[in-house]
């Protein structure tokens, strides 16, 4: 029985990177979470759609995109709070009683207390990723715990005023710094070159060369 030789190509997929993406879907949503928030508008009707398709269907695409880059900060940033946003949604929805009497009177707004304050924690974690990261995420994400601070005790009802006007800013801040992040990710991939920067890592936990 004859050898017969094997050839074996190596083939390289190459994706883009999916930040902007994601970026761009939580710019979206906290920026209209925050007008209602910040009584600029009134309502949850319209800030549903793009809690679902922007905070949390662009980012689940940005999580699973990251996850085949093997970045596992990414594809677990953008997966948490893409599936934060699927919640919030389907709670507006339960508020406003598309699901039905029996769940609309059954709301008890300390559990979301305790999600907020689990997110939180998850977020501090992040923070210190991010700073590992670029500067402009790292705001971003400093950003992101003064909002789950101030969403925290507002749902405990602890200086409710006080804190929603935080968590209010807070968001308000996420869309600004998200949007400028979009725009950076986009133009300096488009451009091959630093575009619009974004400040290099801290360099404290990680060294970079």
């Amino acid at each position: 029985m004859q050898n017969e030789s094997l050839s074996y190509t190596n083939v390289k997929m190459i994706s883009a990177d999916p930040s902007a993406m994601g970026l761009f879907g939580l710019a979206i949503v906290t920026l209209v979470a925050s007008s209602q928030k910040l009584g600029i508008t009134t309502g949850l009707s319209y800030a549903i759609p793009w809690a679902i398709f922007l905070g949390a269907f662009a980012q689940l695409f940005a999580c699973i995109q990251d996850a085949k880059h093997n970045n596992t900060f990414g594809s677990t940033a953008f997966g948490a709070f893409a599936f934060f946003w699927f919640g919030m949604a389907a709670s507006w929805l339960i508020k406003l009683g598309v699901f039905g009497s029996i769940l609309q009177s059954n709301i008890d707004g300390k559990q979301l207390g305790f999600v907020f304050a689990g997110y939180l924690v998850f977020s501090l974690f992040m923070t210190l990723g991010a700073m590992e990261t670029h500067k402009v995420l790292f705001i971003i994400f400093v950003l992101i715990d003064f909002l789950f601070l101030g969403l925290t005790f507002d749902a405990f009802g602890i200086a409710p005023e006080l804190f929603h006007s935080v968590a209010a800013y807070a968001e308000l801040g996420i869309g600004i710094m998200s949007l400028y992040g979009t725009g950076a990710a986009v133009l300096n991939v488009h451009f091959g070159r630093i575009f619009l920067p974004v400040g290099a890592p801290f360099g404290i936990f990680k060294s970079h060369k």
